[in-house]
């Protein structure tokens, strides 16, 4: 199970034991979060209010970690939990590419936090996982998760029409990219910014 440090940020997957202090921020973020978020089928049990429907979540993350096909991580500030970090969709083959997303506790915004964190998994994913590319997709109008990309000087792709649904609707989405040949000229500096 990695764990994966900054330099005020710790990565690691999340376990049941967590389900407090995980139901306590999402509780209090619900109206920051949902409208960035696909929606929960309604015939599945909400994982906020449903400690095994947490604890169903933790056992598919890690088979996931298992299997290779994504890494999962609770974003730690001081210890406490702060958000999450996800490297999903990982393609191999002629490919070597993942989807990077992230939330962060409304309270934790704009103290860097998550660009931190952005850092820590791309090191992990082109350093540790041989990923070739990663890629984070944003709603135009979510202008702190934007932030998080431009600080990182991401380069935008365009933007993807009707790309996601999203709380219900299908939303359009600005696709920035990193490839490990950027990473490696870009790593120093990503690293010093941010993480040393």
């Amino acid at each position: 199970m990695p764990t994966l440090f900054g330099r005020r940020v710790l990565l690691r997957p999340l376990v049941v034991t967590d389900f407090t202090a995980w139901r306590e921020v999402r509780r209090r973020n619900a109206e920051w979060l949902v409208k960035w978020e696909p929606q929960r089928l309604p015939s599945h049990p909400d994982p906020v209010e449903d400690k095994q429907a947490f604890s169903v979540r933790c056992s598919a993350r890690q088979r996931e970690r298992q299997s290779g096909s994504a890494y999962g991580f609770g974003v730690f500030v001081g210890g406490m939990f702060a958000g999450e970090m996800n490297i999903s969709s990982i393609q191999r083959g002629p490919f070597q590419s993942a989807y990077v997303g992230y939330w962060i506790d409304e309270k934790q915004a704009g103290f860097g936090y998550t660009p931190e964190a952005f850092v820590v998994a791309a090191r992990y994913a082109f350093e540790e996982l041989g990923l070739h590319r990663l890629q984070a997709s944003v709603i135009p109008r979510n202008k702190a998760s934007r932030r998080v990309m431009e600080k990182l000087e991401m380069r935008n792709e365009g933007t993807a029409l009707r790309y996601l649904e999203i709380n219900g609707i299908w939303e359009d989405h600005v696709r920035y990219a990193i490839t490990s040949e950027e990473w490696l000229i870009r790593k120093a500096d990503l690293e010093a910014d941010w993480i040393t």
